[in-house]
């Protein structure tokens, strides 16, 4: 239910047939109308801050977020806390499960960001922190469920952690999604409004690397080198990038040493790997796992790996075919 006077009116799509038909005008009307409500509940979510290392900040958004939740469907969510993250999660009805929304409430901005980027929509175009990814698209859920006639069965999840790769919430997802006809995740568009129908997988590794310290300016060749090593590794592992099949290997935060005139006995980076198919996927994940030390002494400890497979298009193209019929 909506508690707002200028929501849309309550319509069942029609489901019977697979012809596209044009939208119905007083669904459309409906949602213009409801436009500035929409605005007002996106500024309500951008303006709560909400980076996803915070775990108190992203908790106040969460209680933002099933307050509008609340207001716009007339249902409490469950809050379910999840190693100290907060996840949002609404079971309409009381029927078997069928479609499963997927979204998160946790942005990649760090606190302060408001000062700087504020929310404002100016020229047609809305900005602040998180309005694409992807607060707009929970406010968007909202209005889309209190418009329907029927929404038993239908599952909102909004997670707070899936800018880190989802480390507490991926059990939650795979367990509300198993059994679903249907899940659909309410991130923002490709350009020119595009849905994605496919992504490439994700991979993330940790590799520290071993040395032995000695004086930099005294007695260099005592020691090994752990940044010297962590360059060969870099290198390595770069090489495995395959361009032409979308496979991008990406080393990303890179450490080592502790004072200036100190060989680093430690050191370590951060690797950032997509591809579009599952064997891209498996190839890195061997030739990463496969690292060995280059200098004499060092050590490498390999940690991570998978974090999620590709979505090729086979398994999303008939349910992007009934969603813009039902459009």
């Amino acid at each position: 239910m909506c508690t707002s006077a200028s929501a849309p009116p309550r319509r069942r799509p029609d489901v019977a047939g697979p012809q596209r038909s044009a939208p119905d005008p007083r669904l459309v009307s409906g949602f213009e109308a409801a436009l500035p409500a929409m605005l007002d509940d996106i500024e309500r979510l951008v303006t709560t801050e909400s980076p996803s290392s915070d775990l108190a900040a992203v908790a106040r958004c969460a209680e933002v977020v099933a307050a509008l939740g609340t207001e716009r469907l007339g249902a409490e969510p469950e809050f379910l806390v999840r190693d100290g993250v907060t996840h949002l999660r609404w079971r309409l009805g009381s029927g078997p499960r069928r479609v499963l929304l997927l979204g998160h409430h946790d942005t990649v901005w760090p606190s302060g960001t408001l000062a700087t980027r504020p929310y404002e929509v100016r020229d047609g175009v809305l900005r602040g922190p998180g309005c694409y990814d992807m607060k707009t698209g929970l406010a968007m859920a909202f209005h889309a469920l209190a418009a329907l006639d029927d929404v038993d069965g239908v599952t909102l999840l909004v997670t707070g952690d899936e800018e880190l790769g989802s480390p507490s919430s991926r059990e939650l997802i795979e367990s509300e999604a198993a059994g679903c006809a249907a899940a659909l995740v309410l991130e923002g568009a490709a350009a020119g409004g595009a849905l994605k129908t496919a992504r490439k997988g994700v991979s993330r590794y940790e590799v520290q690397l071993r040395g032995r310290a000695a004086h930099a300016g005294l007695e260099p060749e005592r020691g090994v080198n752990a940044a010297v090593e962590a360059a060969h590794q870099i290198l390595a592992v770069t090489a495995l990038a395959n361009p032409a099949d979308g496979t991008t290997v990406t080393p990303t935060v890179l450490s080592a040493g502790t004072t200036t005139n100190t060989v680093p006995a430690q050191g370590g980076f951060a690797v950032d790997v997509r591809v579009a198919d599952a064997a891209e996927q498996s190839r890195v994940d061997r030739a990463i796992r496969a690292l060995r030390p280059v200098l004499d002494g060092a050590g490498i400890e390999i940690t991570g790996g998978p974090n999620r497979p590709p979505l090729q298009a086979t398994a999303s193209t008939a349910l992007f075919h009934r969603a813009r019929e039902l459009a």
